[in-house]
Order: C-alpha cells, then structure tokens, then sequence
C-alpha cells in the first residue's frame, strides 16, 4: 500500500492508494472511490474491518477494475454522523470521487444520503442499515444504492424462528437509537405476528458498558431475551447477564454475536443465537477461501463488516467489466448496479427496486469447534438454518409492509407489557 500524496498516514483523513505504486495523474478512466469508516474512537476496530474487506479485494485486481486504476480515499468520520457530512462533501467536492462509500451508523447512512442528492454523486452504504433509505424515503436518494442490509431484514426471520422453536414471552434490550429501534421492531413484529409476546422494552444508551442497572429489571417469567448491541456493548453484555444468573436463551440481533465481537467474549455466549446474512462460519467453498485469504493477511477471522465491504468491492467490479472500465455515470451505475446478480462469501445477492440487497438469512448458534483446518478450537457462529432470498419486506409484500410505519421506539407498540 503507498500514499496517493503527502497526506499523513491512514488514521487521519487520509488518502489512500491501493495500486502497486504512486498514482500518475488522474486519467479518464481513473476511479476515486471515498471510503467514510470511523478510523479513531470506539468504532475504530469496524473501522479497520471495513477498510481492509475492500482492500482485500482491491489487492486481489491489483487495484484494476476493467483497466481503471481505483484510488481509494479513506476518511475518519469517527462514527459522528455531522463529521460524516464534512468529509462525504470534501470527497466529492475536493477530491472528485465517483462514489462514496461506507459509515457504520444507521444516524450516519441517514445524514450521508442528502449529500449524495444534492451532489449527485453514487452513495453505497456497505454498512448503514436504516431501513428508510431504501423503504419510504428512497425515492429522495436516487443516487443511492444498499450493498449491506435493512436493519429489520435479518430479524424478522430470526423472530419467525423463534415461535418455531417455542419462545412465547421475550424481553428486548436494545441500543437507543434508530439500528436499535428498527433490529428490535423486526423482530417484534415478526416474533407477535406468530404468536409471541414482547412483554418488556429495555433501551440501554448507545456505547454503555455497564449493563448493571437494567439486568434487575428483565422480567423473570421470560422465555428468552433479544439483544441488540453494537461496538464494545456487545461483549459485555451476555457476559454481564450470564454473570447475574441468567440461564435462559439470548437471541441476538445482528451485530450482536457477529465476528468483531466474538474474539473478545468467552465461552459462556456458546450456544447463544443470532441472525445475519453472514457467517465466518459459513462452509462454503466461497466463504471458506475468503475466511483464509482474510485471515492470513490481517491475523484474524473476518467480520460481517469486513465481508460487507469485501463484497462491495466485488459489485462495484463487476460494472466494471460491463462498462469496459469506463465510468457510466451516476444514474446508468445505479441502474446496472440494481439489475446486478452476483456470487459473495455470503452467498448470492440481488435486488429489489428499492435498491437494497435480497439475500440468504442465516440462523446462528456459537459454537466451539475446529474449522477449516484452522489448529485450535475457536468461537464460531455455525449456520442452523438459512432462510434463502430473503427481501427487506419479509413475507408482507412491499406495499403492505410500506404503509405501516418505519420501526421506532413506539412502533410496533408493546401491547403485552405491564
């Protein structure tokens, strides 16, 4: 990897250039990709995750789509949505990239999307999953294309899973803010559509470490509890529950168990449960070689945000190759990006005319095992079931699923709490 410029090195808005060497000047078919990930802070490990699932792929083509030599240019956002803005508009208006992509926060996906319009310029958000940029405000971003996932998607199956496997009364903690709101209303609705009860709301305050006074207050006759953390919540608080004796089933959201967190948890999550549309643990001749090209080069099992961005990469290609290595433009990149199928570590990928991705649905369990030959025993979320080609909209149909309200705080109500 060499510095594009006389820029400082990659924690601090820098540029970066994945090529073999220096960049000669732009070129036509160049492609100036900006990267928006939180490079310092509490975010800063997904950060790193994401940056090097693109580079991955970058290192594979020898940074060459199609014959356009891609500089990527990463900027530290620090996951403040505001920050977010400043830099998204000095890629576009400072370094004149093509597309941006990246943040990590639903907040932040929604304060990226208007940059996107009023600059007309490509916006993929890899990892923000706000359900409304590609549901009932879509048609305010049409630059805007999701390569990641709706944060209600995977839950709403992970709640149809947990009436088939006799949950009746679930309790929700969930981070206070929109991915919280929107993870824990998927699985509500879902879980209560078949039959379940939601019969408490716990919202813990985004990046809380101390899960101490809300743990007394989780309801003693529930079957199960839906987690939904994020970032460094995410470790400490099954280890927090478990250690105040708590014995029955955690159903966790997506970023819950994923594999950022699960090298710092020990072995009392083993047999908890999670949904995403990525597993390291995925045998599958795709996913397999990716875990160990990943790992090989950065020393550790990739996470769902380190495939996104992978994956991203990949897509971004693959126009690419249609267009001969020449930029189409925003609006006819968007339109092949949408009519776009595609092979991932994943599995496969299209989607919907919303722009958001349709994709397998994976029911997790952490188990502890050897894995693709790796020596010792790890933590891994070993695939129990898929729900295959599964859309932002469930089994409720878009216009059905649209008229009701975007998931929040309020909605759906907690119609079986005390």
């Amino acid at each position: 990897m060499r510095i594009s410029r006389t820029v400082t090195p990659l924690l601090f808005g820098t540029a970066l250039t994945l090529a073999a060497g220096f960049s000669a000047p732009a070129q036509a078919e160049d492609l100036n990709i900006g990267f928006i990930a939180p490079m310092t802070g509490g975010f800063a490990q997904v950060g790193k995750d994401m940056v090097d699932g693109f580079q991955l792929y970058l290192d594979e083509v020898k940074s060459d789509f199609a014959g356009a030599k891609v500089t990527l240019i990463v900027e530290d956002d620090q996951a403040k949505p505001d920050m977010g803005v400043t830099k998204a508009k000095k890629l576009v208006l400072s370094d004149k990239v093509q597309m941006f992509v990246g943040g990590v926060l639903a907040s932040t996906g929604y304060a990226l999307a208007p940059v996107s319009t009023a600059e007309k310029t490509v916006y993929i958000p890899s990892i923000p999953a706000a359900d409304d940029l590609t549901q009932r405000e879509a048609s305010k971003y049409p630059y805007l294309i999701r390569t990641g996932w709706a944060s209600s998607q995977p839950h709403h199956a992970l709640g149809a899973w947990a009436c088939d496997q006799g949950y009746k009364k679930v309790v929700i903690v969930a981070a206070d803010y929109a991915f919280g709101y929107e993870a824990a209303g998927g699985f509500q609705k879902a879980f209560e559509d078949c039959g379940g009860k939601i019969i408490q709301k716990i919202w813990p305050t985004l990046g809380n470490k101390d899960f101490g006074p809300y743990i007394p207050t989780i309801k003693a006759d529930a079957d199960a509890v839906f987690s939904l953390m994020v970032g460094p919540m995410a470790a400490q608080f099954p280890k927090q529950l478990r250690a105040a004796g708590f014995k029955k089933a955690i159903l966790g959201g997506g970023t819950s168990y994923d594999e950022f967190a699960l090298p710092f948890m020990a072995d009392d999550v083993v047999g908890d449960f999670s949904a995403l549309q990525y597993s390291a643990a995925l045998e599958t001749p795709a996913n397999e070689a990716f875990v160990k090209k990943y790992r090989a080069k950065y020393g550790k099992v990739p996470s769902y945000f380190s495939e996104s961005n992978y994956s991203t990469a990949k897509m971004i290609h693959e126009i690419y190759k249609k267009t001969g290595g020449k930029w189409p433009g925003p609006e006819q990149f968007i339109k092949m990006m949408s009519a776009l199928k595609i092979d991932t570590p994943r599995g496969p990928v299209s989607f919907d005319d919303m722009r958001n991705p349709v994709q397998n649905i994976y029911i997790k369990k952490v188990e502890k095992k050897k894995l693709f030959g790796y020596e010792n025993a790890e933590l891994w979320n070993t695939v129990i079931k898929t729900y295959p080609n599964v859309s932002q909209f469930w089994t409720y149909g878009k216009e059905k699923f649209l008229a009701q309200p975007v998931y929040s705080r309020e909605f759906p109500p907690c119609k079986f709490c005390d």
